[in-house]
């Protein structure tokens, strides 16, 4: 049985634990807020330019050509992870590395491009090639982070070396629900959806000046810059939402364990008394 002093220190330790848990989650909470809004506030702009680079693209047809159109017959994949850059949020990152993992046939022919010091570590240690590492973003990105990864992700694939790209991140539905998704970047393939037509709805119309194809042509790369800040916002808020989570229930967990190790306290305490007590009667009934 474990002496009076252990458990003491025990208790001094798991209640530590649970007020810096309980700080964690008190600042997740706080930075969630922030990251929430702007990818709420982000999404219908995000939404729209993929509308309207895909109706544009409707309407260029078949025949027109740009570097990110092209589809290589050789080359290598690439996929660009997003995850986090520190720990203690649940099982967001480990979910985006399983989601990754089953986007890759072969290692061999899969490159990375991670977003996070968690994602890089992951695969690094599992012998992936990863061409470039971004850290430091993964809670407060910006558009010029986002801006840099598009224009190297763009280089890569004009050059032939890479064939297509896609991205892994995770959708932020709520506080409690976080779903990773995979995204086809490139090259890119308009979506044409005619199921509003079957159904009578309105179909928009553009004026395109000087012609669909010049626009499309300068919207494309705007366009990839959109999808991964978009991205990056989504992930941030779920990385800090998951966070929120861990951290809210080890400090339950923490304030529980307290409970128990006070009632285990008291009954040694009793026990060690109660022996005291036993030992001092049976010296009293010796003496007699």
């Amino acid at each position: 049985m474990a002496n009076l002093q252990d458990i003491r220190r025990h208790i001094k330790s798991v209640k530590s634990i649970g007020q810096i848990t309980n700080a964690m989650n008190m600042v997740a909470t706080s930075r969630l807020r922030h990251a929430k809004e702007a990818a709420q506030s982000n999404k219908p702009y995000a939404d729209k330019v993929a509308e309207v680079v895909n109706e544009i693209a409707t309407n260029a047809g078949a025949d027109f050509s740009h570097p990110l159109l092209m589809k290589y017959e050789s080359g290598k994949k690439l996929i660009l992870v997003l995850a986090a850059d520190k720990g203690l949020a649940g099982a967001y990152s480990s979910n985006v590395f399983k989601e990754t993992a089953a986007n890759v046939e072969n290692k061999a022919d899969t490159v990375l491009v991670t977003v996070g010091r968690k994602a890089k570590d992951h695969f690094k240690h599992r012998g992936y090639d990863i061409l470039r590492d971004y850290t430091g973003i993964s809670e407060r990105p910006r558009y010029e982070h986002a801006k840099e990864i598009a224009e190297d992700l763009i280089e890569r694939f004009r050059s032939g070396e890479i064939k297509e790209i896609y991205m892994v991140y995770t959708r932020f539905v709520s506080a409690i629900s976080c779903v990773p998704e995979t995204v086809k970047l490139l090259p890119f393939e308009s979506k044409e959806n005619n199921e509003g037509e079957e159904k009578g709805g309105l179909h928009a119309e553009y004026i395109y000046e000087p012609s669909a194809e010049e626009v499309l042509g300068f919207l494309l790369p705007q366009y990839l810059v959109t999808v991964i800040y978009a991205a990056l916002l989504q992930s941030a808020a779920s990385e800090l939402s998951s966070r929120m989570n861990a951290m809210s229930s080890a400090t339950d967990n923490a304030a529980e364990l307290v409970a128990k190790l006070d009632l285990y306290y008291n009954k040694v305490r009793q026990a060690s008394i109660t022996g005291e007590i036993t030992e001092i009667v049976g010296g009293a009934e010796a003496l007699k």
